[in-house]
């Protein structure tokens, strides 16, 4: 049957989320607390043999209120937790990791690297805890021992830096563990990869904080047996949405094609280009179902094709000749319609781009 595991990180529970107006903050904050409870529905609906929480699972010191969902939903989870606190929640003598009393499925690494022994699985799995901000390479010189069948670790660190100061992971130390999975966290944008037998794993964050981190996002179903299967899962959280429309003669048109017909709680922000005039405050009255869209004006003035045509000019002779051609022509009118406005653009000294 092989041995299946939830894999997450980085859920960053009450981050502050500045530079969004009460309302979002408050929303956001919303949606965050409700990550526990779906990962640990989640855990019970993929009947996971274990739950592997790879850091940053609060953002600094977490209120009472938040500390008690994590509880409950790490208690009726089912099967056993491993959690290695990162940079963020690190394992300081306040910290909730070192102060509370969690539910007795609940294993917490709040220091070196060390093991446990689950013998109904034939699964050993290691693991540590940053006890500050900066964390030294945890890997270095680590081969996993043991009889087990699966040798798991779940770490919090970068295997994207050598040099950075959040236990940094090599591929060479993922080749010598000789691990059948590491389970990291840390990267908010999912990654993977193989060295030697081991397959190390980062599920990036199951919900997106700001602009930096857009799209879809969830946790990893993993499923160690003869082959190891990685399932990207998501939970259906909040989204932020970087986007640009060609604003052109009709911005509203623009955004109602990008933008999804029903409306939505998503975070949008959608960069208005090309050559227009627009009134942003108006166009923002025609999306009443869009809360957290966010318009940016990046479009030029409106372009005179037909400027000095009528001048003795060779610039005048030129687009005399293209506006003959668009009326002689209507069938490629696009297409002549676009090298004049390429043509005006770089006249004008604009920025033109194909």
């Amino acid at each position: 049957m092989g041995l299946k595991i939830l894999h997450t990180a980085d859920l960053h529970l009450d981050s502050p989320f500045a530079g969004f107006s009460e309302a979002q903050r408050q929303l956001l904050r919303q949606q965050q607390k409700l990550l526990p409870g779906k990962i640990a529905d989640l855990c019970r609906r993929e009947n996971c043999d274990l739950l592997l929480l790879a850091g940053d699972i609060f953002d600094g010191q977490p209120t009472r209120d938040t500390i008690g969902i994590l509880k409950e939903a790490l208690s009726r989870c089912g099967v056993p937790v491993f959690v290695s606190p990162g940079n963020h929640d690190f394992c300081s003598p306040e910290s909730p990791w070192m102060t509370e009393t969690w539910s007795e499925n609940v294993h917490i690494f709040t220091g070196a690297l060390e093991s446990v022994v689950l013998e109904d699985l034939s699964c050993r799995v290691w693991g540590a805890g940053f006890r500050g901000m900066d964390c030294q390479p945890l890997l270095d010189g680590f081969h996993a021992e043991g009889t087990e069948q699966y040798k798991i670790a779940v770490l919090h660190g970068d295997p994207t830096q050598r040099e950075s100061p959040y236990n940094p992971i090599t591929a060479g130390q993922v080749k010598a563990s000789d691990l059948t999975y590491l389970a990291l966290g840390h990267i908010h944008k999912a990654g993977a990869f193989r060295a030697g037998n081991t397959l190390c794993v980062w599920p990036g964050c199951p919900m997106g904080r700001g602009w930096d981190e857009t799209g879809d996002k969830g946790v990893c179903i993993v499923t160690l047996g003869e082959e190891v299967n990685v399932q990207a899962v998501s939970l259906d959280t909040l989204r932020f949405y970087d986007l640009e429309a060609d604003a052109g003669a009709d911005a509203v048109s623009a955004l109602e094609s990008l933008l999804p017909p029903q409306g939505s709680k998503d975070f949008y922000r959608v960069s208005l280009t090309g050559s227009a005039d627009v009134d942003i405050k108006s166009i923002y009255s025609e999306f009443p179902d869009f809360p957290n869209l966010t318009l940016l004006d990046k479009t030029e003035p409106p372009i005179d094709l037909w400027e000095n045509t009528d001048s003795g000019t060779l610039e005048g002779m030129y687009f005399q000749l293209l506006r003959r051609l668009l009326e002689e022509q209507p069938e490629n009118a696009r297409q002549i319609q676009l090298a004049a406005e390429i043509s005006r653009k770089l006249l004008d000294g604009r920025e033109v781009t194909l």
